[in-house]
């Protein structure tokens, strides 16, 4: 059965200016009626850099207890590398469709690896607005370059490279997390599988659309992984749900987006918020974002930390396998 991707029908949308109905949404998810158009408090930048590692352990966990979300600059990953990063990704969705559909996530796998563009159930029955591409970046032993583009062909070494950079980042970021919940600063990373824990490479490509009022490029969630560490391209779209309402996230060149996920609001055992957000698209212009999912290992038990447990303040999440966490959750099923 011959998939349509979003990006051939954005081409004849267009053309005649009107879009499917499975992609409108209904009115209290439509991004012109719901987006707060007052003052728009700044999600929280974290200088990675800073001398003074209490201020950034500080900053750290402020921002993810308050927002679940901030930005870090001076990270240490070059931002050519970035740039390179975006390109390579950028020259994969100009590609012509069968191509793209050579690396296609097959119909019948359980796994969410490959070129693709439904991902989760919709109770509603509506669809987002995006292409994505998923596949694994580390470590090495769950990596299938089955679904790892040939074209362009310096897509291999950019990935591998760039890889680096997240293991280095997400343990610099994972150590600052555990301090901050006054344990060791390998806690979270264990928590996560240490270093059996994946990391999964999404790339969304947001195609323009003639009504960005009405459609959303992925609708509002968290997620499931433990952390989540983005960059952008310069076209905005990233909100963020926070004292009811919806903000849109300031655009910063280089910056790296970090999301806390399920599993460290499950791990801190609800210290750290997981946070709620969305994407909406542009009427012209191609939004893409490459974000990197730090995910414990299939069959991993994931709930609160015993150190942050007690009779006083009993576990709030069940231990489950994050095979099982992910099945549910992408399924609308219960958590508990």
């Amino acid at each position: 059965m011959e998939v349509e991707r979003v990006q051939d029908i954005s081409s004849s949308s267009l053309l005649t200016a009107a879009i499917p109905l499975e992609y409108i949404r209904s009115e209290k998810d439509q991004p012109a009626i719901t987006t707060f158009r007052g003052p728009t408090p700044a999600i929280p930048v974290v200088d990675l850099s800073d001398p003074v590692t209490e201020s950034v352990t500080r900053a750290v966990v402020k921002a993810s207890e308050e927002w679940g979300i901030f930005q870090v600059v001076n990270h240490g990953i070059p931002t050519e590398l970035i740039q390179r990063l975006q390109d390579v990704g950028r020259k994969f969705f100009e590609l012509p469709s069968t191509e793209k559909e050579s690396v296609a996530k097959p119909v019948d796998s359980k796994d969410i690896e490959g070129y693709g563009t439904k991902l989760q159930k919709d109770l509603e029955g509506k669809k987002a607005w995006v292409d994505h591409l998923f596949h694994r970046i580390w470590p090495q032993s769950c990596v299938n370059y089955r679904f790892w583009p040939k074209n362009p062909p310096e897509y291999r070494e950019v990935n591998e490279e760039y890889a680096i950079h997240m293991n280095k980042l997400s343990e610099t970021l994972l150590g600052i997390l555990s301090e901050g919940l006054g344990l060791r600063r390998e806690a979270l990373r264990e928590g996560l599988g240490g270093d059996m824990a994946e990391y999964m490479m999404k790339i969304n490509y947001y195609p323009p659309c003639p009504r960005p009022d009405l459609v959303l490029g992925v609708p509002a969630h968290t997620d499931l992984s433990g952390i989540t560490l983005l960059v952008p391209n310069e076209i905005p779209g990233l909100q963020v749900f926070k004292d009811d309402h919806w903000f849109d996230a300031e655009y910063i060149p280089s910056a790296v987006i970090v999301h806390i996920g399920d599993q460290i609001l499950r791990l801190s055992n609800g210290r750290y918020k997981n946070v709620l957000h969305r994407t909406t698209v542009d009427k012209e212009k191609t939004r893409m974002s490459w974000p990197v999912f730090l995910e414990p290992p299939r069959e991993m038990i994931v709930g609160p930390l015993p150190e942050l447990t007690s009779d006083d303040n009993p576990p709030k999440y069940k231990a489950m396998a994050f095979k099982d966490y992910s099945y549910r959750k992408l399924n609308k099923l219960p958590l508990d």
